[in-house]
């Protein structure tokens, strides 16, 4: 997928544009099995056509359920993508577009001024998700709305026999774009990066459709632009209310993939309520592996509706698998900060250490000053 990426990138002469956001998990899994394909990103960033979001570094629902987790892990992933990249990403993407005016917040709190969203009918009501809009009550927080109906006309529905628009062509789709209102400038196509050849196989004619797409836009003077070329513009059409939380899955693109019953919540009540303590030790082992325990796909394989991608036979087999493994990491945690210490003896620690690390970062960043200003002093 990569390649042709590339190849539409150059055949369009850096025309074609498009972001991906990928999870820091996931990259370290790149790094340690397939080399080649961090080698193939790198090469698209290379181009200047491409860019990398911020979200979770694991692909959490920490936003939801552990307010400094998330913050955390968005320096992490950060920190990560600019390492392996080059450049430190400015739009944020949370895991699955989970969103919420409290989540914004959060987000906007973190450093950001651009976020990805899902175009859910109880936020959109009868506006458009092609236009630019704010958060509900931060306007420097800018919203891009996915246009999920073209988004999943590709994700869900290209290989769909029955589906009344089958088969989907690269001019076909880009005439539904060109047809639009005049007044309506911006398409947000985003989708799962499976999409191509394990969604729909190449022998679907997936990659066909994808490379003709830059030749129909541009004869149709459409353009691409990136996530963070779209936050500079000014106007913006208003502000979105969404006091209840939104992702991109299922019918009423909510939350209850992940939380829909009592096995997902037992399971990620237990995840989350250790939050403190884990954040609390210099065990790398156990912190990679409280990492590794919040990806979400976990939970979802516990649904009984939205399990897509799942290896067990049930969702209660999958629950079952994962409280085996959550058990032995608790008792690991329990055995360097017993349940004897209260969660709120153990804050007061975690605040205290993080504001000492805080003050020795400033010291030793006043030190280089100093050093840098006498290093000019006695070359002169």
């Amino acid at each position: 997928t990569n390649k042709v990426i590339g190849d539409m990138i150059r055949s369009s002469n850096g025309k074609f544009k498009c972001a991906f956001s990928i999870s820091g998990v996931a990259l370290e899994q790149f790094e340690l099995y397939a080399p080649e394909v961090i080698d193939s990103f790198r090469e698209l960033a290379k181009t200047g056509s491409v860019e990398f979001l911020a979200e979770t570094y694991a692909h959490s629902l920490s936003s939801v359920y552990d307010t400094d987790e998330f913050e955390l892990q968005i320096k992490m992933h950060a920190d990560k993508i600019e390492s392996l990249f080059g450049k430190r990403p400015t739009v944020f993407r949370n895991a699955e577009l989970i969103y919420s005016d409290e989540i914004g917040e959060k987000i906007f709190n973190a450093g950001f001024k651009t976020v990805l969203i899902e175009e859910a009918k109880h936020v959109m009501g009868w506006k458009s998700p092609n236009y630019i809009y704010t958060h509900a009550y931060l306007n420097r927080l800018k919203l891009l709305v996915r246009n999920s109906k073209l988004s999943e006309d590709i994700f869900l529905r290209f290989s769909n026999y029955s589906w009344e628009d089958y088969p989907l062509t690269a001019e076909k789709f880009i005439g539904w774009i060109a047809a639009a209102p005049e007044k309506e400038r911006i398409f947000n196509i985003w989708m799962g990066y499976e999409a191509f050849g394990y969604q729909h196989r190449p022998e679907s004619g997936i990659y066909d459709f994808l490379k003709a797409i830059p030749y129909h836009a541009m004869e149709q003077q459409i353009g691409f632009a990136l996530p963070s070329e779209l936050a500079r513009q000014k106007e913006v059409a208003g502000s979105l209310t969404a006091p209840y939380t939104t992702s991109w899955w299922g019918h009423e693109k909510d939350l209850a993939p992940w939380t829909g019953n009592d096995l997902q919540n037992e399971a990620l009540s237990k995840l989350y309520e250790v939050g403190v303590r884990v954040r609390l030790s210099k065990d790398r082992p156990l912190l990679h592996d409280w990492l590794l325990l919040q990806t979400n796909d976990y939970f979802r394989y516990m649904s009984h509706k939205e399990a897509f991608g799942s290896n067990y036979e049930s969702p209660y087999e999958a629950f079952v698998n994962y409280m085996n493994i959550l058990a032995d990491f608790l008792d690991r945690v329990k055995s360097q900060y017993p349940t004897s210490i209260e969660d709120e003896e153990l804050n007061a620690l975690l605040q205290t250490i993080t504001q000492q690390e805080k003050e020795i970062a400033a010291r030793e960043q006043e030190l280089n000053k100093l050093k840098n200003k006498l290093s000019k002093i006695s070359g002169k």
